[in-house]
């Protein structure tokens, strides 16, 4: 069983980069360095993940079910259920929990203002036990929320799950102060190697790309040469 106060951990290299090559392949994830994307936080980004994307090829989803179905057969046998964090995580938790045979649930960024008011639907059981599954993690904000939902429902959250993670520090804190460790399918360097190997980005660009990790905050466009 993983120790729960580990932060992350990895899946075998190969499958990692067989997922990485999907995702850049597909275009889930689109890197440029000299024409960065801005995020909703405002910060000035090099990479963009949209995992929406992956729906539309079903090779690439069964890369990634197998990679999920591996990590709870290996490290959590004894979950009762899925869960998906709202919204990227919902799909693969269903994909996940079809595979599995097990029940799942998904929640809501904040509680419905109607109705009962739910801000985790479907399966939520008292005393079982779920891993929660997002389809990207950045800070793990919404991951961690979901977990907490969860959590205030009685359930045992065993880990989040994740297809592709930037590794931030702020992860990491977030990560150990819970005492829920994080998976993820495809680490950051793994998916800058993988680009490095097929052409995607330039030597140069490798360097820069870790640099912005360190410090998203405050990145600034290369000088055209």
């Amino acid at each position: 069983m993983a120790r729960r106060d580990e932060v992350f951990h990895k899946s075998p290299i190969e499958v990692e980069r067989a997922i990485a090559t999907g995702l850049l392949q597909a275009k889930a994830v689109e890197l440029r360095p000299a024409s960065p994307f801005t995020w909703s936080s405002g910060w000035k980004s090099p990479i963009y993940c949209d995992n929406r994307l992956i729906l539309g090829y079903p090779v690439l989803r069964e890369h990634i079910v197998r990679g999920f179905q591996s990590i709870i057969e290996q490290s959590f046998p004894g979950i009762d259920s899925i869960s998906g964090a709202a919204t990227g995580g919902i799909a693969h938790a269903a994909f996940l929990a079809d595979r599995l045979h097990l029940p799942m649930s998904y929640v809501r960024g904040s509680a419905k203002s109607h109705g009962r008011q739910k801000q985790v639907e479907g399966y939520a059981v008292a005393g079982s036990k779920a891993v929660v599954i997002e389809d990207t993690l950045s800070t793990g904000k919404s991951a961690y929320e979901a977990a907490e939902a969860l959590q205030s429902e009685g359930i045992t959250v065993e880990a989040v799950l994740s297809i592709f993670s930037y590794d931030f520090d702020a992860l990491k804190e977030r990560a150990l102060k819970s005492h829920i460790p994080a998976y993820r399918l495809v680490p950051y360097d793994t998916l800058i190697d993988t680009a490095k190997e097929l052409g995607v980005i330039r030597d140069e660009d490798v360097s820069l790309l870790r640099r912005w990790r360190e410090a998203p905050d405050s990145y600034e466009v290369p000088s055209a040469t």
